[in-house]
């Protein structure tokens, strides 16, 4: 039944939105800082003049971001990096982690030791470097694939859910209707896993967007790098133009590079941003209730 709120509870509701409102402000004030600083005068912005508005508004940077070619090689290697890799990771991930979560596979409990096991040691940068070159994968675009293409925490993470959000009771049902495990997997189990398959393409997606690391071991061509490295490259050109140049013109080739970063930043951030709203919702519905009835 609905009660008249105390004075108490007004304080508390009160002082838990003020809180919730300086937290979010600390959260979301860098981020809308790089915002209005991308579109601000370099001078305002080294000045220090910036606070909540963008002074002297203009597209100078974006402009400059965007008409560099290799800028767009990049966002198109990512893509294709992003795009395969991760569902690349979505079905080996799901693959490994089904098996392990049903009860009557056999030697269970030592997969899942073996596997968990590669999350406190792990062979090392050289070995792993030796086999994929070994493998012939160098400056190929499988090198930013295939060395993670599982990543354990999210294996195990899938794994518990299905063992603890899916009933038994669901896959015997299925068995009794004739269905083989991978009928189950298909028809039953993963109709049923929407917000685990949205949150782990999240964390895959977001991974391969970010990566550049695997990139700087593995690749060479050019053609073949990441966005990630294609910024970099950009910034510490524009850096090295600014310290080699010529007193004349190292002033407005800092105050280019300082706005050129936050719109970089917008640049490579864009995307992941666009995209997590459409896979929010799955991070807090379940789709479990009124699955078993009686």
């Amino acid at each position: 039944m609905w009660r008249k709120k105390s004075k108490t509870d007004k304080i508390f509701d009160l002082i838990l939105i003020l809180i919730s409102l300086c937290i979010m402000i600390v959260i979301a004030y860098p981020l809308y800082f790089v915002i209005i600083a991308s579109f601000s005068q370099p001078e305002a912005v080294l000045g220090g003049k910036l606070r909540f508005c963008p002074i002297g508004f203009n597209l100078d940077s974006y402009k400059m971001v965007l008409s560099e070619p290799k800028v767009w090689i990049g966002y198109r290697n990512t893509l294709l990096y992003t795009v395969l890799g991760t569902a690349i990771n979505l079905v080996l991930t799901t693959l490994a982690a089904y098996p392990l979560s049903r009860k009557d596979m056999p030697a269970r409990t030592f997969f899942t030791f073996v596997i968990s096991f590669t999350m406190l040691f792990g062979g090392g940068m050289i070995p792993v470097y030796m086999v994929v070159k070994n493998l012939k994968l160098t400056d190929t675009i499988w090198s930013m694939m295939i060395p993670n293409a599982i990543a354990t925490y999210n294996l195990l993470v899938m794994k518990n859910y299905f063992q603890t959000s899916i009933p038994d009771e669901l896959q015997e049902a299925a068995a009794i209707d004739g269905c083989n495990h991978v009928q189950t997997l298909l028809k039953v189990v993963l109709p049923l896993s929407t917000p685990i398959l949205a949150v782990i393409l999240l964390f895959y997606a977001v991974g391969h967007w970010n990566a550049f690391f695997n990139a700087v071991l593995y690749l060479r061509k050019q053609e073949l790098f990441p966005l990630q490295i294609i910024l970099r490259d950009i910034l510490l050109q524009n850096s090295l133009e600014a310290v080699g140049g010529d007193l004349t013109g190292m002033y407005e080739k800092v105050m280019r590079g300082e706005t050129m970063k936050y719109a970089l930043i917008i640049v490579a951030s864009a995307p992941v941003i666009i995209l997590y709203p459409f896979i929010q919702k799955y991070f807090v519905k379940g789709i479990m209730v009124g699955a078993i009835k009686g």
